[in-house]
């Protein structure tokens, strides 16, 4: 397949190298200028995690576009979440009748955040890495495990062509039934994760900081009235991290799941993005539906990018 990413973060990098490796061609469009800016190649520190635990060391060769030409079999789209609105409104205008696999992080219900794009010509999915990119050097890495939401009706073809494409690559699929729940859920726990954040100074200091897990549980909690007012339900991991005591959690997060020198903590070490979109978007949603939060506001009233909007 010919395939375009959507942007050069490093979930596009990571999965494109894989998907290179796997014979398909991959390409990147970039906005204006940023070709030039960042260059011809990258520096690949990734963990490969599809067969065992490898680590991938190079100096990666990519094709960047400034703009979008026909003739893709798919085009992918992963980009930080308050950039998607302005993707969808350029593939309107520019991608015709590709398919287009949204892989991406969202809290808006499905069809508003890809408007004007038709759901018809479009899947979501979600996928299974992290890291983060700093002076054109990617550290991260990915599973074996991404996430697929099961066919809508319209959907069947663009689905079965994706799944081809991941599968070749050698990914395992795990189809979610409900993808907008699933997705509030999952963007939910990443406010809750960001909350920390906002208040230690990284995801690193995250990882580093004995009360951080009790206190996303804590977070959590916030929350779970604003996704049942919204018509979803809590799923199994937002159950499990406001159910458990959150001593417990602290220590089955600090010693387990994010046990140190396992790639899910890896991943989040070298996640430098910046925090508190997430938080904000929870926030606001939450007043508009008239639910305190009082946990996620102060930490944005004690942010300075976000004072003025957490108490506007």
């Amino acid at each position: 397949m010919r395939i375009l990413f959507f942007g050069r973060g490093v979930i596009s990098v990571q999965y494109a190298w894989a998907m290179e490796q796997a014979g398909h061609t991959v390409e990147f469009y970039v906005r204006e200028g940023r070709k030039e800016t960042f260059g011809s190649s990258i520096k690949l520190e990734m963990w490969d995690a599809r067969k065992g635990k490898q680590l991938v060391k190079e100096n990666w060769n990519v094709t960047l576009h400034e703009k979008i030409s026909p003739g893709y079999d798919l085009i992918i789209v992963s980009v930080n979440t308050e950039q998607l609105p302005a993707a969808a409104q350029l593939l309107s205008a520019v991608a015709g009748s590709t398919p287009i696999l949204i892989f991406n992080n969202l809290w808006q219900d499905l069809k508003s955040s890809i408007s004007p794009l038709s759901m018809n010509n479009v899947v979501f999915g979600f996928p299974g890495g992290g890291g983060g990119i700093e002076d054109n050097r990617l550290r991260g890495g990915f599973l074996k495990m991404l996430f697929l939401e099961q066919p809508r009706a319209g959907t069947e073809a663009i689905n079965n062509k994706v799944k081809v494409l991941l599968e070749s690559a050698h990914f395992k699929i795990k189809w979610i039934k409900d993808m907008q729940n699933w997705l509030w859920n999952h963007f939910a726990m990443n406010a809750a994760m960001e909350t920390e954040v906002l208040r230690l100074g990284s995801f690193a200091a995250l990882m580093n900081d004995s009360d951080s897990f009790a206190n996303v549980g804590r977070n959590m909690r916030e929350m779970i009235p604003v996704i049942k007012a919204r018509g979803g339900n809590a799923d199994m991991t937002s159950l499990l991290l406001t159910k458990i005591p959150p001593a417990l959690l602290g220590t089955l997060f600090n010693k387990v799941i994010f046990a140190k020198g396992s790639l899910a903590r890896l991943f989040m070490e070298y996640n430098n993005s910046k925090a508190g979109f997430a938080i904000l978007e929870v926030v606001r949603e939450a007043k508009r539906l008239g639910i305190a939060m009082p946990r996620l506001t102060s930490a944005l009233e004690n942010s300075g990018q976000y004072k003025a909007e957490a108490l506007g």
